[in-house]
């Protein structure tokens, strides 16, 4: 994420639970930035939140209290959001770090957060795709991590398809 600013806001999402208490939350807010004409772009990557990624401009609805609810998404960034539980060394923060390096090298972006010794990943276009899907499950059958996509592009789609 880029350095928070005035123009920057909270959009909250909501998300159902399910039986196992997955995602620990019933709602997760990101921070975007207002377009100023009822849409915003998010600026940060999702933790739980699923078909969204960094850069995807979105509807907002404000509630009577002015908290910004996001709606459905006007423009996808072509960016994808992959997230890791990282199982190596006991997701450590020098695991997750570790792994946020090695992405880095990659193109990917992203963030480790110790509640779930989880990463999560923002991966743009640009980014070396099949080396990153490799490289996700290489390290899975290395018992190194378990990653899920929160949201995928056609070309991440088309990777695992051949």
């Amino acid at each position: 994420m880029t350095s928070v600013s005035d123009g920057h806001v909270k959009v909250h999402f909501r998300m159902d639970i399910d039986e196992g208490g997955w995602p620990p939350a019933s709602v997760e807010s990101l921070w975007a930035v207002d377009l100023g004409d009822g849409t915003v772009r998010l600026d940060n990557t999702p933790w739980f939140v699923r078909g969204v990624a960094c850069g995807d401009v979105l509807r907002v609805e404000p509630d009577e209290e002015g908290v910004r609810w996001a709606g459905a998404t006007v423009r996808a960034s072509e960016h994808c959001t992959i997230r890791l539980i990282v199982l190596k060394d006991g997701g450590s923060a020098a695991a997750r770090q570790s792994v946020l390096n090695i992405f880095h090298g990659l193109g990917a972006a992203g963030e480790g957060i110790d509640r779930f010794r989880m990463v999560a990943l923002d991966v743009p276009p640009l980014a070396d795709l099949p080396k990153i899907r490799r490289l996700l499950v290489h390290g899975e059958a290395k018992d190194w991590w378990h990653w899920e996509e929160g949201c995928v592009t056609a070309a991440w789609k088309a990777l695992a398809a051949a």
